[in-house]
């Protein structure tokens, strides 16, 4: 009689965490109408995405790696973008702009690329149920927007700077703390993923001209995006965005990877093929 009431209470319990697991899943899916604005303006913010224990933790890593100089580093000096110091060895010239290659960092920034909801999430925004892989090569990194020798990065296409098969890559950004326009959050110009534009209104860098009036008035149509700790940013690779400079106390950081799904390759070559993507979420064998 035990051993039966037993399985009983084993059967029902283990049918309520199915079903609870199941409601929990079905609950962090996008809705149609967040997979329409993201496919109409070419970025989704999802507040409150991620766990404080989750974020607080890659924060401790980050502001580690940041202060022991652990490498590899991008700095501010390196790049040059307006605001930035004039050479490494400029007051200032040891800033840094990014921690590089940030899924190999830690396990903590492995266990959020490869959250289950983040993936599936993914999945929908590319309408797809192919195997989903991170790029080591492109974003792959912790922005450390820091606050006196912090530059501007000015409007870009991150697809003018990489190569793959399919220009269909969507990028995450997770704040790690507030982010605003004093601290020198992104801006965006919804919309600008679906334009074509002529190669003469870019300069030699592949940022949009300056005294350009097409590009004047594209700009014009600008947001920030605004994030508080925990939030995410989806947003596509032909997407135009900018960001400017941090003139707070305190520096700003942000994890971004960037993710495309099987069969969109790499072209070989190129600088996008340097290193392996990662497998980081397997369709399921019922898909």
């Amino acid at each position: 009689m035990f051993h039966g009431n037993f399985s009983l209470i084993l059967c029902i319990y283990m049918r309520i965490i199915y079903i609870t697991l199941k409601l929990t899943i079905e609950a962090n899916m996008l809705t149609h109408s967040e997979i329409s604005n993201f496919n109409k303006y070419g970025f989704l913010i999802k507040r409150m995405y991620l766990a404080e224990s989750c974020l607080d933790e890659m924060q401790h890593v980050a502001v580690h790696h940041l202060e022991n100089h652990i490498s590899p580093i991008e700095f501010e000096a390196d790049l040059k973008y307006p605001g930035a110091p004039d050479s490494s060895n400029a007051p200032g010239g040891k800033t840094s702009r990014r921690l590089l290659q940030a899924y190999a960092r830690d396990l903590s920034f492995q266990r959020w690329a490869k959250n289950y909801t983040l993936g599936e999430n993914l999945r929908q925004l590319f309408a797809t149920k192919n195997d989903l892989f991170l790029s080591q090569c492109h974003h792959n990194c912790v922005m450390t927007k820091a606050k006196t020798y912090s530059s501007a990065t000015l409007w870009h296409q991150d697809n003018r700077y990489w190569s793959f098969e399919e220009e269909n890559l969507v990028s995450v950004w997770l704040a790690l703390g507030d982010e605003n326009k004093k601290n020198g959050c992104l801006y965006v110009i919804p919309g600008s993923h679906r334009l074509e534009i002529h190669p003469e209104r870019f300069n030699e860098a592949l940022f949009l001209k300056n005294n350009d009036l097409q590009n004047e008035l594209l700009i014009k149509n600008a947001e920030a995006v605004e994030l508080q700790k925990g939030d995410v940013l989806f947003f596509h690779s032909k997407l135009f965005h900018a960001a400017g400079r941090n003139n707070t106390s305190r520096t700003k950081l942000s994890v971004v990877f960037t993710f495309h799904e099987s069969g969109n390759n790499p072209v070989i070559g190129s600088r996008s093929a340097r290193q392996a993507s990662i497998l980081i979420s397997r369709a399921s064998k019922s898909d």
